[in-house]
């Protein structure tokens, strides 16, 4: 199965990647529109600013615990990872999947005068190409929704972290099962079936799961959030901007899982509103 997820991730990204860039540029991420959802804000804004609220959060947003050495697990075309970079002026490594991701992100780096001290790779992030204890920063922004093994991914995680370390989190999970709503419903699930086929996901878990993975893996210092109010408008404005003619011809060029994945937007949007997908975040210590 992993070998035919990592090939539907990385035709997924090879396809779409060019087309987010060219209509809703770098950050391939939520945006935060405040903590009750209610910010009106330019969208690329919105994304900066869920960069900086998970900092800011995570208390690593001073000179005094800036990071000095970054991995950037599910790099995209570098949008994180070049941002944080250049805040911090410290260096950096991004993985993906995609290699026409990694190529992109290579290109920016070097145009935007980091390609010294930032660099790209195509790598599997639950066998990261690093020694142990190599970065004081694991930052992983809505990619742990597609490993098939949320434990090894974590295990890795805490594996290249360097003693004292941070890792910062954000991910796709779904609601907890443990509270009066009980466990997924029929309905439910379907409903998560659909978006695992469109964006390629093999599962997701609800964020107590992921805080039990950690805290095994041996994380210390563990704090864990729902932001679902906080990003939840993201997907109506995309689906929004999407609403025009060069965007519409750029999906159509771009190719039938490129299309299925912009036609099912409504899927994440209807997700949050039914209170089925939520934005778990996650930071903790080695």
């Amino acid at each position: 199965m992993s070998n035919n997820l990592y090939r539907d991730i990385r035709e997924f990204y090879d396809a779409s990647s060019g087309l987010w860039e060219q209509t809703w540029g770098e950050h391939m991420h939520h945006g935060y529109y405040g903590r009750a959802g209610n910010y009106k804000m330019n969208r690329r804004q919105a994304q900066i600013d869920l960069i900086e609220e998970l900092l800011i959060w995570a208390d690593c947003k001073d000179k005094e615990n800036a990071p000095q050495n970054i991995v950037d697990v599910g790099c995209g075309i570098g949008g994180s990872t070049l941002y944080l970079a250049e805040k911090f002026g410290a260096k950096a490594k991004g993985i993906t999947l995609s290699p026409k991701q990694a190529e992109r992100a290579t290109e920016r780096a070097i145009a935007a005068g980091l390609g010294d001290r930032v660099g790209f790779q195509v790598a599997n992030a639950l066998e990261m190409p690093f020694e142990d204890n190599s970065f004081d920063l694991v930052w992983s922004l809505e990619s742990g929704e597609h490993m098939p093994d949320k434990a090894k991914f974590m295990r890795e995680c805490y594996r290249v972290l360097q003693p004292g370390g941070k890792l910062i989190m954000a991910t796709w999970c779904h609601r907890e099962t443990s509270s009066v709503a009980g466990e997924l419903t029929t309905s439910e699930i379907e409903h998560l079936q659909d978006i695992y086929r469109v964006y390629c996901l093999p599962y997701v878990i609800s964020l107590s799961e992921y805080v039990t993975i950690a805290k095994d893996c041996g994380f210390k210092n563990l704090h864990a959030d729902d932001w679902s109010m906080a990003v939840a408008p993201f997907w109506d404005i995309v689906i929004g901007s999407a609403m025009n003619w060069q965007t519409v011809t750029g999906i159509l060029k771009a190719g039938w899982e490129t299309l299925r994945g912009a036609l099912s937007l409504i899927l994440m949007s209807r997700g949050y509103e039914r209170g089925l997908i939520r934005f778990g975040t996650i930071y903790a210590t080695k």
